[in-house]
């Protein structure tokens, strides 16, 4: 390594200071610290990282050799001090593991046993961390040929301290010629790096990347380095450029994107004291302001930072497909037979890989740079594309300027695109990968890193947008089926596929400007559709499915969709069955691309009764919706005749009825409020509350686990239940409570467990559920017993409790929203609100978002009517905001 700058470390005054201390173990200790201390103020000075890691493993280097040589190593000619894996590459970060090898010329492992144990405990005391082996050359032969991972550590290795002859023996002996020849090496490198970014979904997008081993990150650099070096022997990157493997515009983005990953990874280790390699919220404002990224009205720091960094794993994603390629070509198929099928007189295909005929091919028809992506996407027998032309078209996007993409033969070939049938959102992420997408669809180019700090949306928005597409293109497939029934169903009647997804590319377009990103999208969607010449029938749909593309999952979470005159309203704005099964294709595209674990059973259900209850609406004819009193008698009357044949009378069913309110037979389905009615007369524990779960859902993938409690009304009932629910662990999505004349409660419940599943049934799950709802279903007060604390994450997002209150008209209940950070017992604190400000509950709906919920309560005074005195709902409204931002503090 080179030779360690006496600013640095003075070497001369450390071994003054250590010849005359008591305690080596401080010295050495200072040393290490004071060392740190300076690279970190040089780091934040912003010197050059490269010349930072540089000086860290060279003073590394010399802390291990000071503390070997506190030893005495009988016959040192038979062993050496080695560095290996990424202090081998001279790669360490302030708290890199520090991965040795101490290398023995024989097997005389006990001759130095005492020597290495109190070499490595000393290294362990001095706070090194240190991954260490103790082997012989042949150990070291047999382990690397059972292990690519030994063997390819091995190859970085390099001799620290004693004879350097015996590392020379060891290159030999696990070089290609003996183990791993190129061939095998290559094949197991790539599918080492397929299995890698399998985990994280072959994105490089994620909320807290890993800097190391995610897709892009400093592991991809050195897979291409493993290989290079195993096949030519390469110790760096400019050998590539030597040999014509790499460009030098190439090799100045790599290093570039190297650079930056390890500045940001310097960065990480300085602040966490420790070994970090995940860019964790919590250090990410740090990092932005370490790297000077400010605040604006557009976007926050941490979104500049992260921006930047998508952008440089994008473009070391790129690189990577190239050269992994180009080394694919050279040492796997270079012997193969060549098989040339022409496709046109622009390309064909080598050996199922489409390559151009010639490298002048974009210069002289800029139109093949979208042709390309056609013809992948139209033959499925094709595998690729040669690395060549990959290289071609990277150095061909400047052509694609306005003329291009007004060219009618480039936008006639992008909607042929749209209509390809094999993988064609693949092709897409092919065009962004290689910057044609972008380039083509500027709007698009904008958005590419383009991040939102939350954990609602765990992609950046480029690649967001073309998951929804992907999901789009899921739905018509088989397996979609048993997920996404009704979805599967739609997705094949719609009339113009192509359409969906351009909405889908389209609907997210104006993120990060500022403003409403959906009412600005639509100038971009409509754009678009005029240039590629759409008709206005056409137009106009994708226009407004862009504008309205929140609407459906908004409205479904927010609204009581029970209410007949709710769905109405639904209706009119969406005004025809087309644009109903467009929107519900969408949303249900955008919700799952959004984040993963928002897709549950209930919101699915939620969804298909908006859905359905919309089309029997729209098909009925608006005029004709049956209105809520209708709709209230048609339930009393199919609830009577079920309880009828269970040899009920109708009598004794009102008398257990006792008059509850008419909201109760407006959103219980007929057979639920039989069920119940039944149940009830069946209950002989008077004292004791009658609880019901029921799973009963047509689909298995929809719905949610309902819980009904009938027992004695009081103000601190739906505030114990909620505990209750806390303490179980069940998720509650949906809350109605309804009381009757003799002050019984009737309250039903829709939850789901933690992970998005039902209640099982018969289980010793709802045995325990059934048995602690009992405990806490009673009209005394019990106090909470959650020890649940907030998540890491969600710790990080603070947000500030929001509430807004409205009186619709003609509407028996207030609306209040509440929109804070989640936090264990969230819902128990607002009960307890309700009690002390003498509000009745009647219904609530609960949306987690993320690290945000937005819950919507329907909410009367204690006359059961709407809340129209001012001063009451701003005092309610002050005390939720004080007190929920009071426990956020706390948590």
């Amino acid at each position: 390594m080179a030779k360690i700058s006496s600013d640095l470390f003075h070497l001369k005054k450390f071994k003054h200071q250590l010849a005359k201390t008591n305690s080596p173990i401080s010295c050495f200790k200072q040393a290490i610290s004071e060392t740190r201390a300076l690279l970190n103020q040089r780091f934040k000075s912003k010197a050059n990282i490269e010349e930072i890691i540089s000086d860290f493993t060279s003073f590394i280097d010399q802390i291990l050799i000071e503390v070997w040589q506190q030893y005495d190593w009988e016959n040192e000619e038979n062993i050496s001090l080695l560095a290996v894996g990424g202090y081998g590459r001279g790669e360490l970060h302030p708290y890199s593991d520090i991965d040795i090898q101490i290398l023995l010329a024989k097997n005389n492992h006990k001759k130095y046993k005492t020597n290495i144990e109190s070499f490595l405990t000393f290294l362990w005391d001095i706070n090194l961390e240190v991954g260490q082996s103790v082997r012989t050359i042949n150990e070291n032969k047999k382990q690397s040929t059972k292990d690519i991972t030994i063997a390819t550590a091995l190859m970085e290795s390099r001799t620290v301290f004693g004879n350097p002859k015996l590392h020379k023996k060891l290159i030999l002996e696990v070089s290609k010629k003996k183990i791993w020849d190129a061939k095998k090496f290559f094949t197991a490198k790539l599918n080492e790096q397929i299995s890698r970014h399998a985990k994280y979904d072959n994105i490089e997008y994620a909320l807290e990347p890993n800097l190391k081993v995610s897709p892009g990150g400093l592991r991809d650099i050195q897979t291409i380095g493993w290989i290079s070096k195993r096949h030519f022997g390469a110790s760096d990157f400019l050998e590539l450029v030597e040999r014509g493997f790499l460009q030098k515009n190439e090799y100045q983005d790599l290093i570039k994107g190297r650079n930056f990953l390890w500045s940001l990874r310097y960065g990480l280790h300085m602040l966490a004291e420790r070994g970090e390699d995940r860019l964790l919220f919590e250090h990410q404002r740090s990092l932005a302001e370490i790297f000077s990224y400010k605040d604006d009205k557009n976007s926050l720091g941490i979104e500049k930072l992260m921006k930047e960094y998508y952008r440089s794993v994008q473009t070391l994603r790129e690189l990577n497909d190239v050269l992994l390629q180009l080394f694919d070509e050279e040492i796997v198929r270079s012997k193969e037979k060549a098989k040339i099928l022409t496709l046109n007189a622009r390309f064909q295909i080598h050996n199922n890989y489409i390559e151009a005929v010639h490298s002048r091919i974009f210069k002289q028809t800029p139109f093949a740079l979208i042709e390309i992506f056609v013809l992948f996407a139209q033959d499925k027998k094709i595998e690729g594309i040669r690395a060549s032309t990959i290289r071609l078209i990277r150095n061909s996007r400047h052509l694609i300027d306005d003329d291009f993409r007004s060219d009618i033969r480039n936008t006639s070939l992008f909607m042929e695109l749209l209509r390809s049938p094999y993988k064609m959102v693949a092709r897409l992420r092919q065009m962004k990968r290689y910057g044609i997408l972008g380039n083509y669809l500027p709007e698009f180019g904008s958005i590419i890193g383009q991040m939102q700090h939350d954990l609602f949306h765990i992609y950046s928005v480029d690649d967001h947008t073309l998951q929804v597409v992907e999901n789009m293109r899921r739905l018509s497939h088989t397996e979609a089926i048993e997920k996404y029934p009704l979805a599967a169903g739609i997705i094949k009647t719609l009339p113009k596929i192509e359409l969906l997804y351009i909405a889908g590319l389209y609907h997210d377009i104006a993120k990060g400007r500022g403003g409403d990103h959906s009412l600005l999208g639509v100038k971009d969607a409509e754009e678009f559709c005029l240039k590629h010449h759409l008709g206005k029938w056409d137009t106009a749909l994708v226009a407004w499915l862009v504008k309205n593309h929140l609407f459906m999952s908004s409205f479904a979470q927010r609204q009581d969709i029970q209410d007949p005159d709710v769905i109405k309203s639904f209706a009119l704005i969406v005004g025809d069955q087309t644009r109903l099964d467009y929107l519900y294709a969408l949303t249900v595209a955008d919700i799952n691309a959004t984040n993963p674990k928002l897709w549950n059973a209930w919101r699915a259900s939620l969804l298909r009764q908006l859905y359905q209850s919309t089309k029997r609406a729209l098909s009925l004819g608006l005029e004709k919706v049956v209105g809520k009193s209708a709709r209230i008698k048609d339930n009393q009357n199919q609830a009577l005749a079920i309880i009828n044949d269970e040899n009920m009378s109708k009598k004794q069913a009102f008398s257990i009825w006792d008059k509850p309110s008419e909201d109760y037979f407006l959103r219980e389905s007929p057979q639920d409020i039989a069920r119940q009615t039944l149940a009830i007369a069946k209950h002989e524990d008077l004292d004791s509350p009658l609880i019901l779960i029921n799973n009963s859902t047509k689909y298995q993938s929809e719905g949610a686990s309902k819980v009904f409690i009938y027992t004695q009304n009081s103000h601190y009932i739906f505030a114990n239940i909620v505990n209750a629910f806390d303490r179980l662990n069940l998720n509650i999505q949906n809350a109605r409570l309804f009381n009757t004349a003799s002050n019984k409660a009737l309250l039903t419940f829709m939850v789901l467990e933690t992970n998005g599943t039902l209640i099982k049934k018969n289980s010793p799950r709802m045995e325990e559920i059934i048995s602690l709802l009992k405990e806490y279903a009673l009209p005394i007060e019990k106090p909470s017993k959650n020890k649940k604390h907030t998540s890491r994450q969600v710790r990080h997002f603070n947000r500030e409790t929001e509430t807004s209150f409205t009186n619709p008209e003609n509407f028996p209940y207030s609306i209040l929203e509440v929109l804070c950070s989640d936090r264990p017992g969230l819902l128990a604190k607002v009960a307890n609100i309700f009690i002390e400000k003498n509000i009745v509950l009647h219904n609530a709906q609960i949306t987690t978002l993320g690290e945000n919920v937005e819950d919507v309560f329907f909410i009367t005074n204690k006359k059961n009517k709407p809340i129209t005195n001012k001063k009451l709902s701003d005092e309610l409204q002050t005390l939720i905001k004080e007190k929920l931002n009071a426990t956020l503090k706390a948590a």
